[in-house]
């Protein structure tokens, strides 16, 4: 490399000399990919196995709880109030199959009549439950 030590004329020399400050930057930067820890962060799937195809080939029902912009509760397209409805989660959760829930609520419906749908779900015992509709929420 080449350094400028000035000129004759006895003028002081204004470059600073970047050279060490170039060696120290690399250093850090050596220094700091060195430390930087392996990631062995992994994510645990259970993929499902692929078995034979059986004869005997159960069609679980699907009930659908819907719930309008007005707030009523239909079972399946009936309405239905908060006791039929733990009613009728009982009598699915005695089947020998559980039958899958679909719950889809409006837009439009206020959250209060939402939550206390979804608490009885949760206090029948329901495991199977899907969500119908998400895509009219994409516009909020």
């Amino acid at each position: 490399m080449a350094m400028s030590m000035g000129s004759d004329d006895g003028e002081p020399m204004v470059e600073m000399n970047t050279t060490p400050l170039i060696d120290v930057m690399l250093v850090l930067l050596i220094m700091f990919i060195i430390t930087i820890p392996i990631q062995t962060h992994a994510v645990k799937i259970d993929l499902p196995q692929s078995a034979p195809p059986s004869d005997n080939v159960v069609d679980p029902v699907k009930n659908k709880v819907a719930i309008d912009a007005g707030g009523v509760i239909s079972w399946n397209g009936a309405p239905i109030d908060l006791l039929t409805l733990r009613q009728y989660l009982q009598q699915s959760l005695r089947l020998p199959v559980e039958p899958e829930l679909q719950f889809q609520p409006n837009a439009q419906t206020r959250y209060v009549v939402v939550d206390e749908v979804l608490a009885e779900i949760k206090r029948a015992g329901v495991t199977k439950l899907g969500f119908v509709g998400n895509e009219q929420y994409s516009s909020f």
